[in-house]
């Protein structure tokens, strides 16, 4: 199994709204790709102090490595997630990736 952890640092106010807005289009595409599963999404609490600049974020469970790649795939992943480079601060550099085997 995979989880999918996606940390991002909105650009601004907006951009937050705009990264919210994109959470239901990827829960949408979950629902629609088997294998995946527990999309959840929030702001980061950080009560470690090791992520303060990344503010919200979401999660997601695959099966497997296919399901993983065929959520990637999706068009409407790949609308969602121009919409959280545009909304992130530095496009892709404010959104931190990790997939982790579990």
């Amino acid at each position: 199994m995979l989880h999918h952890i996606v940390l991002l640092e909105p650009a601004s106010a907006q951009g937050l709204d705009q990264i919210k807005a994109a959470m239901p289009i990827l829960a949408a595409v979950c629902d629609a790709v088997p294998g995946a599963a527990g999309f959840n999404h929030g702001p980061n609490r950080d009560f470690e102090g090791k992520s303060a600049r990344f503010t919200y974020g979401f999660t997601v469970t695959f099966a497997d490595r296919a399901a993983h790649l065929a959520y990637e795939g999706h068009p409407d992943h790949i609308r969602a997630g121009a919409m959280l480079v545009a909304a992130s601060a530095g496009g892709h550099d404010g959104i931190f990736v990790a997939d982790l085997v579990i």
